[in-house]
């Protein structure tokens, strides 16, 4: 119950089995009260009621969508002492193919969106006396990865917007920190973890030898919300030791397929 009596917020859980539905669940485990927002009306309302908490509908491109969650967020819980940010675009195409509508797109899930977020979270915690914000980045913002290059770069760019947050509001009391998993199951991946040999090829680019779990990303918000925690301004690397090494290139990943597909 390190985290009893707290109130979070969690954009990005309206997909069944994502993230942010895990994040959700080891915070009420650990004693939070939580409102669950996305676009997914019928299983955020699920997943609330699971919870005995609450839901809020919330497209992350939208900055009115964004205001609105926030307040109907603080009205319900009383307050916000957690705001987790837990969405995501997993777009994987070349660079030359990217094109200026899936740029836009990408901007607005992972900078633009997570950018007002914490704008609107910000104002609320500076009138309670602090929080604690968390964003879900990626090890390929820091690790070059072959046709990421759109993800990983808006990841990167708000990484950075976090640490100039975390500088300018820790006299309010309030810290801003990100997560950076390596590759994981859930619903954004499917496609990846559906080709056979994927999973192999990856698993040599991790030093604790297994991918990582939402459940590891979970434990690690558990942390950052609570109060024992002194840490603001950083990226931490939950993924078991992955950018001490390299992610597959395309040429490795294929020779993967290629070696499961005869071992068949």
């Amino acid at each position: 119950m390190r985290l009893k009596g707290k109130k979070a917020l969690i954009i990005g859980a309206a997909g069944q089995g994502n993230m942010g539905q895990s994040i959700a669940r080891r915070l009420v485990k650990e004693g939070a009260k939580v409102c669950v927002a996305g676009r997914n009306k019928a299983i955020l309302k699920e997943l609330a009621k699971e919870l005995n908490g609450h839901y809020a509908l919330s497209d992350i491109t939208i900055r009115s969508d964004i205001e609105t969650m926030v307040t109907e967020a603080r009205s319900n819980l009383g307050k916000i002492d957690i705001a987790i940010n837990a969405t995501g675009w997993g777009l994987t195409k070349k660079f030359l193919n990217t094109n200026e509508e899936e740029l836009d797109r990408m901007t607005a899930i992972q900078f633009k969106g997570p950018y007002f977020f914490m704008q609107s979270v910000i104002s609320e915690m500076i009138k309670n006396g602090g929080g604690s914000i968390i964003q879900i980045s990626s090890g390929t913002a820091v690790l070059p990865t072959i046709n990421h290059t759109a993800y990983a770069g808006t990841k990167a760019g708000i990484d950075h917007v976090i640490k100039s947050l975390a500088n300018e509001f820790g006299e309010n009391n309030i810290r801003i920190n990100s997560i950076s998993p390596g590759l994981t199951k859930t619903p954004m991946t499917e496609n990846a973890f559906s080709v056979p040999g994927i999973e192999e090829a990856f698993l040599k680019s991790y030093p604790m030898g297994r991918l990582g779990t939402s459940e590891d990303v979970s434990a690690m918000c558990v942390y950052l919300a609570s109060d024992e925690c002194f840490m603001t301004g950083q990226n931490l690397q939950v993924n078991g030791g992955l950018t001490l090494r390299r992610n597959p290139n395309p040429k490795e990943i294929a020779e993967s397929i290629a070696k499961l597909k005869k071992l068949k």
